[in-house]
């Protein structure tokens, strides 16, 4: 089991940095946090131009872990072309 899962988090994985950011700024305005951006580059993988974007989210805006919002992560990943994963 990874670090992400025992603590709950969703990984939110989209091809496109600027959706990423725009899907983090929408995330954070829904209470969910913390909705960092980061890249994520597959081991072996020549060129960073096909590298995905992750959200990392943690909190829901109810306060619990974001894995209980998995469902609804996943949709608004699906809406980019993307997918949200639990750690």
């Amino acid at each position: 089991m990874g670090e992400a899962e025992r603590s709950g988090s969703v990984l939110v994985t989209l091809p496109d940095r600027e959706d990423a950011e725009e899907l983090a700024e929408q995330l954070l305005g829904q209470g969910y946090e913390p909705c960092l951006v980061h890249r994520d580059m597959l081991a072996g993988e020549d060129d960073a131009e096909d590298a995905d974007w992750v959200i990392e989210v943690r909190t829901g805006p109810h306060g619990g872990p974001a894995v209980f919002d998995e469902p609804h992560l996943s949709v608004l990943a699906e809406d980019y072309g993307g997918f949200a994963t639990a750690g």
